[in-house]
């Protein structure tokens, strides 16, 4: 894949940064503030369906998510994907290339994505000079390994209408609490294939499953993505208590 050209203007400066508004994330003191506006290199803007990482590749630059969704996957070498999960403002990606050298996934964009630029060579400087945000790392890789288990769970374990009911609740949960979704209707722009490649289900079986939940009025499928009817019925149909997430980190 080539590189995606940094833009080295600044839309969003650190000090006013958007994801400092919403009450999910900490505040930064004073010295955490200086070091991640140095640490920060610049914006990447990047169009629906571009691929931000690609798996095997190395990339010299860690991201944080600052607007819109984006999809984690693997591919088998036959062309089927797995997704394993989606991204969403305030999330890290790209530590596991800085970690073991090369990426083990890739990273696609689900809608036009802002992602803040970071050297990856300047992770060090972070956990010499900052162990309370080298914590919050340690922080956010554990959060997504905690997520894993959970999609891990509903995989093996929950049936097929109980998988999808879940992935509606979960993506609604975590796009709501960064401001992905606002007003009245509750909207998640994805197909019926990311739902799929998701769910370890044929594209057959994931729209038969669909329209058991159309039936009981929980979603309505439009061209622009999934509809959410009824969250508290989907949360309660796929056994799950919710994210249970307090104040948390970001980069």
């Amino acid at each position: 894949m080539a590189d995606i050209p940094v833009q080295s203007e600044r839309k969003y400066s650190c000090e006013k940064c958007p994801l400092m508004r919403r009450k999910l994330f900490r505040d930064f003191n004073t010295k955490e503030l200086s070091f991640v506006s140095r640490f920060k290199r610049g914006e990447l803007s990047v169009d629906k369906g571009a691929t931000i990482l690609s798996e095997g590749t190395r990339n010299p630059h860690l991201y944080t998510v600052l607007v819109g969704w984006g999809f984690r996957y693997k591919l088998l070498p036959d062309g089927r994907r797995q997704i394993v999960n989606f991204v969403m403002p305030g999330d890290l990606v790209g530590l596991q290339g800085s970690l073991m050298g090369e990426m083990q996934h890739s990273i696609e964009a689900l809608s036009p994505m802002t992602l803040c630029v970071f050297e990856r060579g300047e992770l060090m400087s972070l956990y010499h000079e900052h162990p309370e945000l080298a914590y919050d790392v340690t922080w956010i890789a554990s959060r997504e390994e905690s997520m894993l288990d959970e999609n891990l769970l509903s995989v093996g374990r929950r049936t097929a209408i109980e998988r999808l009911a879940y992935l509606v609740a979960f993506l609604v949960s975590r796009a709501s609490a960064v401001g992905l979704i606002n007003g009245d209707t509750l909207e998640l722009p994805i197909t019926q294939q990311h739902v799929a490649d998701t769910l370890g289900l044929s594209l057959v079986h994931t729209n038969k499953t669909v329209r058991k939940l159309i039936d009981r009025k929980m979603l309505r499928w439009r061209d622009r993505g999934c509809e959410v009817l009824d969250i508290d019925g989907l949360t309660t149909l796929a056994r799950w208590e919710g994210p249970g997430e307090t104040i948390r980190p970001f980069i």
